[in-house]
């Protein structure tokens, strides 16, 4: 199961830097321009989790496998994006394939560095993107439901839904709300992601800071925070330019550039986690000599749904999942510990997998 997350923000505030330190690639062209990414890169990362390597050291695996992330660095929008400025249509078409936004927001001053507004000011970055991508879902809805027009005459209910659906959005937009401020009803989850509608996707602020601001963020950072709260977003901030930097480091001499910093941890690791919190996510494990392997889950999966992303045939002849918390799995010494102490338990189609559970899946071939 693979969850994307679209990084975007106006040009110049650091998206390509942060997508090459993110992937360790050099696939995104970071330079002092505009629309230096022509094409929307995609990289995937592992999801650092040091119980993984716990589970392994227990287990003697041979090799170990994390759980993987998306990111799609997308080129800078600018005013107008909506309406085709810049290279707007392409890269709002490419934000709607994504689970997420990363919107990165330039808080640090570098006169060196280009703003495309000729200021620093991340409140009215931020304002100006989510105008973009109100004004491109607007213009989506009043399309959508001019082609609708027939079918909902026809009585056709599928489409009478997306028309409520729709209006309720456009309703929320006209008031200068995004679409995701919207209250839908578990009956019309399912419809309501189908429309792919730009605003109603979960946002995380990434605030740029300079070095360093790295450790404490900064005046500009703190008041993307106390936004972010009122609108019930999330924020990371991160420098950029030290992520870069790590990424050409070995090991050992990441650990001490990040103490020299006033660092516990990179950056990756704080926006993965928030992207996970995000997106409701959260992670299983399979744990065995040949391999200990990280899987990515929705909160609230049921065990058998768990088992599908495995593969399909588990989920389709699912018998039951003999179960281990992860803490259990290390106090006990590892499976054979557990059983013996009695904390392995049978679960059956109705269990809700819960965060670091180590599963052994039963199925009908």
């Amino acid at each position: 199961m693979g969850f994307k997350t679209g990084i975007v923000g106006l040009p110049n505030v650091g998206k390509s830097t942060l997508f090459n330190a993110l992937t360790r690639t050099a696939a995104a062209q970071a330079a002092n321009f505009p629309f230096c990414t022509i094409e929307p890169n995609v990289g995937e990362v592992a999801v650092p989790d040091p119980r993984l390597e716990k589970l392994a050291g227990i287990a003697g695996s041979k090799e170990i496998i994390p759980t993987r992330m998306t990111f799609v660095d997308i080129a800078g929008l600018v005013k107008g994006a909506s309406k085709g400025e810049g290279l707007g249509n392409q890269f709002l078409a490419n934000i709607r394939e994504c689970d997420a936004i990363a919107h990165v927001l330039r808080c640090f001053e570098d006169g060196d560095v280009t703003h495309v507004e000729g200021r620093v000011n991340p409140l009215e970055d931020a304002e100006v993107i989510e105008t973009e991508l109100m004004l491109a879902d607007m213009e989506s809805i009043e399309k959508r439901l001019a082609g609708l027009v027939r079918k909902v005459r026809g009585g056709d209910k599928e489409a009478l839904q997306q028309e409520r659906l729709l209006k309720a959005a456009l309703a929320a937009l006209e008031e200068g709300r995004p679409a995701r401020t919207v209250k839908v009803d578990e009956e019309d989850a399912r419809a309501w992601k189908a429309l792919q509608l730009l605003t109603a996707k979960p946002v995380l602020y990434v605030c740029n800071v300079s070095e360093g601001d790295a450790a404490s963020g900064n005046e500009h950072s703190r008041a993307v925070q106390e936004m972010a709260a009122r609108e019930g977003a999330g924020t990371v901030v991160i420098s950029a330019k030290i992520e870069e930097e790590l990424a050409q480091l070995e090991p050992e001499e990441a650990r001490m550039f990040l103490q020299e910093m006033g660092l516990e941890e990179p950056g990756l690791d704080r926006l993965i986690r928030a992207g996970y919190e995000l997106l409701g996510l959260q992670t299983f494990f399979t744990v065995g000599p040949k391999e200990a392997r990280a899987w990515t889950i929705r909160k609230g999966t049921l065990a058998p749904q768990a088992a599908g992303v495995i593969h399909g045939d588990f989920e389709r002849g699912f018998i039951r999942a003999e179960t281990i918390s992860y803490k259990d799995y290390v106090a006990c010494g590892g499976e054979q510990g557990a059983r013996e102490a009695g904390r392995m338990r049978i679960e059956g189609k109705s269990y809700e997998v819960q965060d670091g559970d180590v599963l052994h899946f039963l199925f009908n071939a």
